[in-house]
């Protein structure tokens, strides 16, 4: 899937937006562990610097997570990749859940390695502007919903994978049981002490739990924001 032409904003950027840039990100991603070249290719392609305020645009493909408003972030390259990675694990995905699209990133990262993929975001100016960003991208296999993302979104399941990319407590139930047969469930867990990911997988009414590493997410909240 190509992006669509547009004239502003630069889709290919310069200076410290340029593709030389992302091709040290991607050395950096490679050093860290991420080995699936379907997933570098995505990341290399994908320009983040669009998903940025223009005053943070210069940063965009630095490793770092950075602020997108209302006490939200854009996530830290590596850990867009590492979770894609894990939910890409059996190969290509039919159907994906994103729980959190924020400012639309992780979505368009999934957008381009999965047949559909459903986003729900609970504070609406952020949907609005991720559903302007993936416009601009021309991505259209994408449905956005503004809802409390623990309630997951039921009548788009089961689904192959579910990523989550805000923090809960503990592991909401209505998340596990739209997952399909063998759906993977990849998911951050814990208060802002500590939080650790966790791959969930699905075998019939179990679910095998593994930790993978320790992470910080913001927390999942429950509820809807509306404009602000």
């Amino acid at each position: 899937m190509s992006f669509r032409s547009e004239s502003s904003p630069n889709l290919s950027g310069i200076g410290m937006t340029s593709q030389r840039t992302r091709e040290r990100l991607l050395g950096r991603l490679m050093d860290q562990g991420i080995t699936s070249m379907e997933v570098l290719d995505v990341i290399r392609s994908t320009p983040r610097h669009i998903f940025l305020d223009e005053a943070l645009s210069h940063r965009a493909y630095e490793d770092v997570a950075l602020p997108i408003g209302f006490n939200q972030t854009i996530s830290q390259p590596y850990i867009v990749a590492r979770m894609t990675e894990i939910a890409y694990r059996s190969g290509p995905l039919n159907n994906v859940l994103e729980i959190g699209t924020g400012c639309g990133y992780q979505t368009s990262i999934l957008a381009r390695l999965a047949k559909r993929v459903a986003s729900v975001e609970r504070i609406k100016p952020l949907l609005d502007k991720a559903r302007k960003n993936l416009r601009l991208l021309g991505l259209r296999n994408v449905s956005l919903k503004h809802d409390d993302g623990s309630l997951g979104w039921e009548s788009m399941g089961p689904f192959d994978a579910i990523i989550t990319t805000a923090a809960p407590q503990t592991i909401p139930h209505e998340l596990l049981f739209q997952l399909n047969d063998g759906g993977r469930l990849i998911i951050p867990v814990g208060g802002e002490a500590q939080q650790q990911l966790q791959l969930i997988t699905r075998q019939g009414e179990d679910f095998q739990r593994e930790k993978l590493e320790e992470v910080r997410f913001v927390p999942l909240l429950v509820g809807r924001v509306q404009d602000r």
